[in-house]
């Protein structure tokens, strides 16, 4: 029997290309690496940047592309993957952006830091538009394994005490994520195995047209509801890690803290991209009619879902309100917003909901979150010292009077996680809680408001120390290089655009159709 293989038209690789052009250039970037000296590694930062930014604009062409599917159905190429990779890509660039001086001045300046970042926004960009089961697993890994590495990514090979509890923190942190990442991960290997058992299939295309079939016909033996359900609970939990939701939270505070903050800055944005992505991929695309009870109109995992988007948006506000500790407080602020957007994820789930509106709302909530939150680790890196130590709320005490600039950025980036209008983050908020309230989800979306204001509280604080106490001397700022400083105007303008000119954003998504089985 003859073995028909696919043509290059068959395999419709252009929508691919810009991952492909990072995972690709990660590999070079790591043999040119070799030849760079070691005073000299923000070369590496510059040609990592070129790859990235390479990998945009040929992204930019991709939004128009039609709906279809890649690598014979492996891969969804519609306007949302294009959405998401150009997130994964822009805070790669500022991730980069950020962490050049401050990699030099902590003794951590490593060329293979880069291709570790590169490595990571690939696994976020093809999960982002992975159609199949297996292919969101090997992303997940792609996107993980860097971040583990990353994590303990602060070691010296001199002898200097004082760093020694920094790098004790980071070793921990490195091997917390790597042992719960690995349970994740099993976690997912697991649920897509009892999807595959329920649904015959791991293409979600497919999947989706089985689940269809059976809620319009539940006497049909063509698959199993209750195999697939478990499947989504299963994978839920995997992903559920990534994006730091309750109760699979317990590793972030303590990651987020010993992890170096330019690693924290990324990890915080990029594994949310990659996971909320993928984890909407499934359950909006793929099973939002999963019904196991006859005359249902709601899936039968919505409830699961939603629950766990209430505790984790009320444990990861009220938990924050007691942290002393900047990066711990923005851990727990990262949970939160974990909530915020399993919100829209669980609307996916209600009758007339569409998987378009699902990751629009998602996809306008990150991209004010991914700039809001890598703008406030960029100010916290610039008072931070050489040693890990100055990320307490008390350090910013003052700093009105040393760096009024930084000051005044750093009140935005807070009022734009608290969801204040005329910021990213209340677009974002705005998106998700009108989506929740569309989809009849309304004890949901008052919780999620009344966390929000809950949240100015701890926000707040910091905003409070850098102004209003007049007795602190202030911190220099002095890690506040050019760099750094580049980072934080990019981060500040985009969430001034988002902000002040929404339309920006939402018309890459209003006009955009997710392609789904029937394109």
């Amino acid at each position: 029997m003859m073995v028909s293989l696919p043509t290059i038209a068959d395999l419709n690789l252009f929508p691919v290309v810009p991952a492909m052009i990072v995972a690709v250039g990660m590999c070079l970037l790591l043999l040119i690496d070799l030849w760079i000296p070691e005073d000299e590694k923000n070369r590496t930062a510059w040609l990592a940047q070129g790859i990235l930014v390479t990998a945009f604009v040929v992204n930019l062409f991709t939004f128009n592309a039609p709906n279809s599917e890649s690598l014979l159905g492996m891969f969804m190429a519609d306007r949302f993957t294009a959405f998401f990779n150009a997130l994964a890509l822009v805070a790669a660039f500022i991730g980069i952006f950020l962490s050049v001086d401050y990699l030099k001045r902590t003794g951590m300046e490593r060329g293979e830091y880069y291709s570790l970042i590169l490595f990571s926004a690939s696994g976020a960009m093809f999960m982002a538009a992975a159609n199949d089961l297996v292919t969101i697993f090997v992303a997940l890994e792609l996107l993980s394994i860097p971040l583990y590495v990353l994590s303990a990514f602060r070691y010296s090979t001199a002898d200097n005490p004082e760093d020694e509890a920094a790098e004790r923190k980071s070793e921990e942190a490195g091997m917390k994520y790597f042992i719960l990442g690995a349970f994740s991960s099993a976690f997912f290997v697991y649920g897509a195995a009892l999807v595959y058992g329920g649904a015959g299939t791991t293409n979600l295309s497919e999947i989706f047209v089985v689940a269809t079939e059976l809620a319009q016909d539940p006497t049909l033996t063509i698959g199993s509801p209750l195999l697939m359900l478990l499947g989504a609970g299963l994978i839920l939990v995997a992903l559920g890690f990534k994006i730091a939701v309750f109760p699979f939270h317990m590793w972030t505070p303590d990651v987020y803290e010993g992890a170096p903050t330019s690693v924290t800055a990324y990890m915080s944005v990029a594994a949310k991209i990659g996971g909320v992505a993928a984890l909407a991929r499934i359950l909006a695309f793929g099973l939002p009619v999963l019904y196991v009870t006859d005359g249902a109109t709601t899936a039968a995992w919505q409830l699961s879902v939603g629950l766990v988007a209430v505790l984790t948006m009320i444990l990861g506000n009220l938990t924050a309100i007691t942290q002393n500790n900047m990066k711990r407080m923005l851990a727990y602020s990262s949970i939160a917003h974990g909530g915020y957007l399993l919100m829209a994820v669980t609307a996916a789930g209600t009758l007339g909901i569409t998987a378009q509106q699902v990751l629009t709302a998602i996809g306008i909530y990150l991209i004010g979150y991914m700039f809001t939150n890598m703008g406030a680790f960029a100010v916290l890196m610039a008072i931070e010292k050489n040693n890990g130590t100055g990320t307490e709320i008390d350090d910013f005490a003052g700093l009105f009077n040393t760096q009024p600039m930084l000051s005044i950025l750093m009140a935005l980036f807070m009022l734009s996680l608290v969801g204040i209008p005329a910021t990213g983050g209340f677009i974002g908020k705005y998106y998700v809680f009108a989506l929740a309230m569309q989809a009849e989800l309304y004890t949901l979306a008052v919780i999620g408001i009344l966390t929000s204001v809950a949240s100015a509280y701890y926000y707040m604080r910091p905003v409070v120390k850098m102004f209003l106490d007049d007795e602190a001397e202030g911190d220099p700022g002095a890690g506040a290089a050019t760099y750094l400083r580049w980072a934080i105007y990019i981060s500040a303008a985009g969430v001034l655009l988002i902000g002040l000119a929404p339309g920006l954003a939402t018309s890459l998504l209003d006009v955009a159709s997710v392609a789904s089985a029937g394109f």
